[in-house]
């Protein structure tokens, strides 16, 4: 398949414009994996979601990708997926075996609250250059689901993600990086690291049942 380029949009603004860090978040029942990409990224994302099964926790996913695209790329996703796949809405209330794409033209947030998690879409400046933004995605995630959350970060250049997974760490979310030698390129995961906010490092064809024995050894 053809690799879709970056969004690539001066000028970079700091995650902080679209939310702020909350400074604390209490434990929750409910699950969710936020997940973050960028080059090479539609394949890694085909491979992560192909063995996730149809009773898997929600996935909200951040890829770079201009918004032409994110629809298609979703409906393609859902044609050899088990689970659901969908381009995200403003306000669509956030179910189990469903994965949602943020529209190229939005930045993709995890609001509400558990139980009754819902898709809030922004169209506030870039953040790291790129909306979609990881970082926004994984800041909010960290704000409402703390703990509750599972995140991955996949192949991708630049450092969109680094930042949102360290305060996904600290607000007590489990978080895998995929390693180099699966990577396309290794820029996002390895910002992620660099800054401890990764608990696990994979291969590509690992982490999805990863992510399946972490959610049932945690209650998910």
């Amino acid at each position: 398949m053809l690799e879709l380029p970056t969004i690539s949009v001066p000028p970079s603004h700091s995650a902080d414009i679209v939310l702020p860090l909350h400074p604390r978040v209490p434990a929750r029942l409910e699950r969710v994996i936020v997940v973050g990409a960028s080059t090479g990224g539609t394949e890694a994302l085909k491979d992560l979601l192909l063995p996730i099964p149809a009773h898997a926790p929600p996935i909200l996913i951040a890829q770079h990708m201009p918004e032409l695209f994110t629809k298609s790329f979703a409906e393609r996703l859902n044609s050899i997926c088990k689970i659901t796949v969908k381009e995200a809405k403003q306000g669509e209330r956030i179910l189990p075996g469903h994965a949602y794409v943020a529209p190229g033209h939005s930045h993709l947030l995890l609001a509400g609250s558990p139980g009754s998690y819902v898709c809030e879409l922004s169209q506030a400046p870039p953040v790291n250059r790129h909306r979609p933004s990881v970082d926004v995605l994984f800041r909010s995630a960290a704000n409402v689901g703390g703990r509750n959350i599972f995140g991955v970060i996949l192949t991708g250049m630049g450092r969109d993600g680094a930042q949102g997974m360290r305060e996904l760490h600290d607000a007590g979310a489990y978080n895998i990086a995929q390693d180099a030698a699966s990577c396309v390129v290794f820029g996002m995961p390895k910002e992620a690291i660099a800054l401890g906010g990764v608990n696990e490092i994979l291969p590509l064809r690992e982490i999805a049942a990863r992510l399946m024995v972490l959610v049932t050894k945690f209650g998910g």
